[in-house]
């Protein structure tokens, strides 16, 4: 295996902390600074002082080669067999997870940076217990590696800089980026990167000013690197042009996921009071009127700026084992990926190989041989702050089931989590940490604002403890006990941790 923790690389991340740690404090603290002012009553709206850059002309750098088709992108961690499984999977972009599909256990975090190393040098291969043997394909071109940091809000305890933990973004980047950057460039690719959890423009120009300096320090032409920034917060909904022009040089385009901005929403608005209840997580499509209008904007704000506009993720697992349940359910994926399609998106997400091929063929329907459609532009598309916020519009109701469901998947992910799998499938769907934040923040909305599900019950703590002791009761797997305490406290203590794995990162080794 390569050696990752080089001194040379470690001096270089120890660089990057000691530049930047200081303005991430900053931008965190910035985070609950806005919260505090939405729970006394302050609207979220579209930033007065910036509307000079959304009423100016300018567009993002134009996207690399290998960049300028992605049309399907398979996303997953970077456990060593499913990472040649993605790089094979036929899809055009492999989202390598170093963030919610992965743990920060300490192994994952080297580990993932060995696999990444021999992947973007093709030399990954994996023999399993069983003997069965891995490698790249020579008949499939592989995927183009887009890596996911972990988010800002994260640290690494194992990397000490100056009596504190280093910034774990900046050891994700700071790691794939040393290593590979001059080999990726000399196979015709660079250093891309998916960007998760940002809440503001500031954010993006950290990134920005981080990319930059790395660049300097290796002698790497300015604007190599490429970023497409996940718009899973609500706080970036409103400001997605100015993190595009933050990024402008470095900037590829936006991704307009699900469960981490339902998370979001419930977040920020989680003490509002009813008109910010949602109904059953499962219930709330991306056809829910809130919803349209934040994807119906991102897509007209990347092609405006010459940006790829990216799609959510089909997190479906095909169950070989019930044809009529697989069926049914790449149907809907097909309807799913045909709506983004026909609404302007350049691709979109799968979690399952098997999934890659229902994907390519609604995009090459309405792509034909055109590598994207940044010409279509959307300029009938006006959406306003309320249509963002609209969220009493969404259909559905809550139900005992819907508690029932977010209980069980919640321990069931934790426990997970805790083991040290951040993908983990449950219920034929491959399931991150945002699965288990949308679950625990539900429940802590609908507690605290009392809310009555459709058979007549209130939701309380004790409905909820209730569930969860028969949740845990038909369960049984190493660490259990904590995954069930875990859920608990992030679903029912007043106090509402911002993200679960904060705790649970205290938990592992």
């Amino acid at each position: 295996m390569p050696e990752i923790l080089t001194p040379e690389a470690v001096d270089f991340i120890t660089d990057l902390n000691r530049t930047f740690a200081p303005r991430r404090d900053e931008l965190i603290a910035a985070r609950a600074a806005k919260r505090s002012d939405v729970a006394m009553g302050r609207k979220l709206d579209f930033l007065p002082e910036t509307a000079h850059i959304r009423d100016a002309q300018w567009q993002v750098a134009e996207a690399p080669p290998a960049l300028r088709d992605r049309r399907v992108e398979i996303t997953g961690p970077t456990e060593r067999k499913m990472a040649i499984n993605a790089l094979n999977s036929g899809a055009k972009v492999w989202l390598a997870d170093l963030e919610d599909a992965n743990t920060p256990h300490w192994h994952n975090v080297v580990s993932g940076q060995e696999n990444l190393y021999d992947a973007v040098r093709g030399t990954i291969v994996h023999t399993s217990p069983e003997g069965k043997h891995y490698a790249l394909r020579s008949d499939v071109r592989p995927a183009t590696i887009v890596m996911r940091p972990r988010g800002w809000h994260l640290d690494e305890r194992h990397i000490d800089v100056d009596g504190r933990p280093a910034v774990g973004a900046l050891v994700d980047f700071g790691l794939y980026f040393f290593h590979n950057v001059r080999e990726l460039l000399a196979r015709g690719s660079g250093p891309y990167f998916y960007l998760p959890k940002m809440e503001s423009h500031l954010e993006a120009r950290l990134w920005n000013d981080v990319f930059t300096y790395a660049q300097e320090k290796l002698t790497i032409p300015h604007g190599t690197i490429r970023a497409t920034v996940l718009i899973e917060t609500v706080p970036a909904a409103f400001e997605m042009e100015e993190i595009l022009y933050e990024l402008r040089d470095h900037a590829s385009g936006l991704n307009a996921g699900r469960w981490d901005y339902l998370f979001s929403l419930i977040k920020t608005f989680r003490d509002a009071g009813e008109e910010f209840v949602l109904p059953d997580r499962n219930t709330v499509t991306m056809t829910a009127p809130f919803m349209r209008a934040y994807t119906e904007l991102l897509v007209r704000t990347c092609h405006k700026r010459g940006a790829f506009a990216m799609g959510g993720m089909a997190a479906f697992i095909p169950n070989r084992r019930d044809p009529e349940v697989t069926a049914a359910a790449l149907e809907k994926v097909r309807a799913d990926k045909t709506r983004e399609a026909n609404d302007g998106f350049d691709g979109s997400w799968v979690a399952h190989p098997g999934l890659v091929s229902v994907c390519q063929e609604v995009f090459d329907e309405v792509l034909g041989s055109r590598p994207n459609q940044l010409d279509k532009l959307r300029p009938e598309v006006k959406v306003t702050a309320d249509q963002l916020l609209d969220v009493k519009s969404t259909p559905g109701e809550a139900t005992f089931a819907g508690v029932r469901s977010a209980v069980d998947v919640g321990v069931r992910y934790i426990q997970s989590w805790l083991s040290g799998n951040g993908a983990a499938a449950i219920h034929n769907l491959m399931e991150d940490a945002a699965t288990a934040e949308i679950s625990r923040s539900q429940l802590w909305q609908w507690v605290h604002n009392g809310t009555v599900l459709s058979e007549g019950q209130v939701v309380t703590a004790d409905l909820v403890r209730q569930v969860l002791a028969e949740v845990k009761g038909s369960l049984s797997g190493d660490h259990l006990e904590e995954a069930a305490e875990l859920f608990e406290q992030v679903a029912l203590d007043d106090d509402f941790v911002d993200f679960l794995t904060l705790p649970a990162y205290a938990k592992i080794d």
